[in-house]
């Protein structure tokens, strides 16, 4: 240290003076003999005081001769020059000395001068082991090093002291007095120190950046591992458009390994083609480095593996990766296996356009494929003809044999049908036991002539059913679609009209429409409908019947418990179900007066007790469409429940999916206030419109109810189950629960369950039961 250097520069200076003063005395005690008794005391006088001198190292002292000899005076002097100059030099040592020891003390990094030994080392050398940076001097500097780094470190200081090399740095581990480890880079030279050459090392921490580092590591190794779990095929290239990764996915879709795809543009290793027209795709990862931007193959890419197996309906984007300083690195192309998704998609979308019983296109597909029709009638050569029909005598099936002798009757009835039309001509189950058909670049006479043919085949059937035989008919309404044809719903009114002629003329008979069939169905049926609403309306002769909703999972703490549904009486034809009166009552806009009666009503029930829920559950109660866009209905249902004082979490409101997308925005602002007191709401007929569930789904929707059309036949209908499978697994998703209705057997009940629905309502559960007249 400052001090002990101070100490022996001042001792080694005092030992020569007291040498020389010795040296001057031997030389005068010859010359001064004639007094020598008394020289000898004064000389011992000085020498005593030179030796306390020495021994309290007191450079700043100086010494006295009490004596005339010029002799005694001239050495004191000399003495007193000596000391003067000593001092001088000790205090410049000791000031560079504490310099040092104050630098090196306030360094964040460990400071030594050492050989194999510590000479010196600063305080925070001493902090790492505990103990003050003087208490280590002549310790060995290895003590500081974990066990594991020693041996590497002895041999870079043994190369160093022998000036093998000048300078070094390197990685070590320090080890504390409480045996943690800190990481340090050690840089070590040598120096010249107290006469001899020895190492100065600095050892900086580093822990921080080894931790970076191994996390980064980590980091890679995890991205490795996820790259390799990813069920999606990866693939990185290079600026050049090569091929230098692929994780296990690509492989199997490639049918190539990493080996034989390194280092090739991706257009030599796969081919891609489009699904439609089978024209090459080319390579997108040529064509993402190119323009520098994302390119997708859209949802219609095909790949076609070189290990010749079957190819694969892909969905693929490649994206450029762009470094820190706006360079392209390379690109990658992230492609999944997207099979399953549009095999099942196409299936939906067929479901969505045909209905599940007959085979034949939906009502909706129809009327599509009718405004498609209206569309070229500006051709002169392009004549088509719309055809309504309605069978006569099916609700005798029904009613004598039950709904599945119906079915079966109805699919027997749509062969016959497709047998007497032409395979360019479209033929449609509407609904019911009503069917359409669209007869294309059809003359007026071409057309009659099949319709006749029609009528004259399911006269002749003899429908067979448990011993039973039934005979039945069809009336067709015919209309022409000419230039002049204004809309889709005049074409079908103007159908329906002619169909409700056909059947006043005494039934399976055809009639060709004409501008007095209108009139005539209106004054004949519609006319007739609007009077009986009206009478049942104002002489309140409706009933509730209510069918019950059960969990399949046993006790639920939510959910829809029972669907209450409308009835109407009529003094003739007794107990009348909503499909014969509801067009009348849309038409006539009495729909919104309906739902009112059947909202109080069940309030009414709720709160006499004569509809009880289990805790927690709800009564599903339909809204139509034409209601929701009613103005006042919001405030009347919450006015209701108000005076009611039930709680709104007792009613679940059901719309179909067709009326909230016939005006989002209002069906939106119903739903969002009513559910906000409580209420919850369910999608009804879902699947009507496959493929909306991504337009509903930012609605306040707690339930889909999977349309009737779906939940038939399970057991032997591939298509139907697929549908609800994914619908199910959709609807878990994004949070909605499933409810199917018309549940008509056991083997249905179980597949619904196995699939996943959450509720089930049928027939199979309970037939609906009437509440009585209200």
């Amino acid at each position: 240290t400052g001090e002990s250097i101070v100490m022996e520069s001042s001792q080694l200076i005092i030992g020569l003076v007291l040498t020389l003063l010795l040296f001057a005395m031997a030389m005068f005690a010859v010359v001064i003999l004639r007094d020598r008794n008394s020289f000898k005391a004064k000389v011992g006088a000085l020498t005593a005081e030179l030796k306390d001198v020495a021994e309290t190292n007191a450079l700043n002292r100086r010494v006295k001769v009490d004596s005339d000899e010029d002799e005694l005076v001239y050495l004191a002097a000399a003495v007193n020059n000596l000391l003067h100059l000593t001092e001088s030099r000790s205090q410049k040592s000791a000031s560079g000395e504490k310099l040092f020891s104050d630098l090196t003390n306030a360094m964040p990094e460990v400071v030594l001068i050492h050989d194999d030994k510590i000479l010196f080392a600063n305080s925070e050398a001493g902090e790492l082991m505990g103990m003050p940076g003087k208490q280590l001097v002549g310790r060995k500097v290895t003590d500081l090093i974990r066990p594991a780094y020693r041996s590497t470190a002895t041999k870079i200081i043994e190369q160093q002291l022998k000036g093998q090399r000048k300078r070094a740095r390197y990685e070590v581990q320090l080890i504390d007095s409480d045996e943690r480890t800190r990481w340090a880079e050690a840089t070590g030279m040598r120096i010249g120190f107290r006469g001899k050459s020895v190492l100065l090392t600095i050892a900086r921490d580093i822990s921080y950046r080894k931790s970076v580092e191994a996390t980064l590591s980590q980091g890679r190794r995890q991205a490795q591992t996820t790259l390799e779990s990813l069920g999606e095929g990866v693939i990185t290239a290079d600026t050049s458009g090569r091929i230098d990764y692929l994780n296990s996915s690509a492989e199997k879709m490639l049918g190539v390994s990493r080996e034989q795809a390194f280092g090739k543009p991706f257009g030599e290793v796969v081919n891609l083609i489009d699904e439609g027209d089978r024209r090459n795709l080319g390579d997108p990862i040529s064509r993402c480095l190119a323009k520098r931007q994302s390119i997708s193959l859209g949802r219609r890419a095909l790949l076609m593996p070189n290990d010749g197996d079957n190819e694969i309906s892909i969905d693929a984007n490649a994206s450029p990766i762009i470094g820190p300083d706006e360079s392209m690195l390379g690109a990658v192309l992230i492609m999944r296996d997207v099979s399953e998704m549009r095999g099942a998609a196409r299936e939906m979308s067929y479901q969505a356009s045909h209905d599940a019983l007959t085979g034949l296109v939906n009502r909706r597909e129809f009327e599509r494929q009718v405004t498609r029709a209206l569309g070229t009638t500006q051709d002169a050569d392009s004549q088509h003809v719309l055809c309504f029909l309605d069978l006569d005598r099916f609700k005798a099936v029904n009613d004598t044999v039950g709904h599945m002798a119906g079915d079966n009757l109805l699919r027997e009835v749509a062969t016959l049908i497709r047998q007497q039309v032409r395979d360019s001509d479209v033929v449609a189950r509407l609904g019911g036991d009503e069917f359409g058909v669209l007869l294309l670049k059809c003359p007026l006479d071409k057309a009659r002539q099949i319709t006749e043919d029609i009528c004259a085949g399911v006269s002749n059937f003899r429908f067979s059913w448990q011993d039973q035989v039934f005979d039945i008919g069809v009336s067709i309404g015919v209309v022409e679609i000419a230039h002049a044809s204004a809309t889709l719903e005049d074409l079908m009114g103007a159908a329906d009209s002619a169909c409700y002629v056909a059947k006043q003329q005494g039934r399976g008979q055809v009639h060709v429409y004409s501008a007095r069939d209108e009139a005539q169905a209106r004054q004949r049926g519609e006319i007739d409908w609007l009077h009986k609403l009206q009478t049942a309306i104002r002489e309140e002769r409706f009933e509730l019947y209510t069918q019950p909703i059960i969990s399949v999972s046993g006790r639920v703490p939510s959910g829809p418990a029972v669907e209450v549904l409308l009835r109407m009486h009529d003094p003739e034809e007794g107990l009348i179900l909503p499909g014969q009166f509801i067009r009348a009552a849309e038409r006539y806009q009495l729909m919104a007066a309906l739902d009112r009666w059947v909202v109080q009503t069940t309030l009414g029930l709720i709160g006499s007790g004569a509809i009880r829920l289990p805790v927690g559950r709800s009564v599903a109660i339909n809204v139509f469409g034409q209601t929701l866009l009613d103005g006042d209905f919001l405030d009347f249902v919450v006015d209701a429940l108000d005076h009611s004082q039930v709680e709104p979490s007792m009613l679940c409101f059901e719309v179909t999916e067709a009326e909230v997308l016939r005006d989002f925005e209002y069906a939106n602002r119903f739903i969002d206030v009513l559910h906000g007191m409580g209420c919850c709401f369910a999608l009804d007929d879902f699947g009507s419109h496959i493929g909306s569930l991504s337009s509903v789904q930012g609605l306040n929707i707690d339930f889909l109810k999977l349309d009737g059309t779906y939940t038939h036949d399970l057991i032997n209908n591939a298509v139907n189950q697929e549908v609800v499978g994914s619908v199910t697994r959709l609807s878990r998703a994004v949070g909605f629960k499933v409810v199917a209705e018309q549940v008509e057997d056991q083997q249905s009940f179980d597949t619904l369950r196995d699939l996943g629905v959450n509720f089930i309502q049928g027939n199979f559960i309970e037939p609906p039961q009437s509440l009585g007249r209200q």
